[in-house]
């Protein structure tokens, strides 16, 4: 039930994800999520870049990894830190902030997938 809450909090009714509601709900700054996301500051604060294709791809696929992850690690919190800090040995002890980053969200969201199905990591 809690990563209803987190999704209601940080996107909108027809899908889009709001970045200051987001970085407020993760407790750091608009500028700190761009960072954490790869995404330049423009693309997290002005309107018109915020709801590009783009920017709203990558900010989904880090609310649906966070979303994903806080159901086992104890909260949207905990998540946000295993996705900037922990090492995926499969990747080569990259974390899932860098494969975000690199463009290969669909990588982490097929380990987190493997891992729920009761697979090795």
């Amino acid at each position: 039930m809690a990563g209803l809450d987190f999704l209601q909090q940080v996107m909108t009714d027809d899908g889009l994800v709001m970045a200051a509601s987001l970085a407020k709900v993760l407790h750091i700054t608009q500028t700190d999520l761009a960072a954490a996301t790869g995404l330049s500051q423009d693309a997290v604060s002005k309107r018109a870049r915020l709801k590009s294709r783009s920017t709203q791809a990558r900010l989904k696929d880090t609310v649906e990894i966070i979303n994903r992850v806080a159901q086992w690690s104890g909260g949207t919190g905990r998540a946000f830190a295993w996705f900037r800090s922990q090492p995926l040995p499969p990747f080569g002890d990259k974390t899932a902030e860098d494969l975000v980053k690199e463009g290969q969200a669909e990588a982490v969201k097929a380990y987190l997938s493997r891992i729920a199905d009761g697979g090795y990591a």
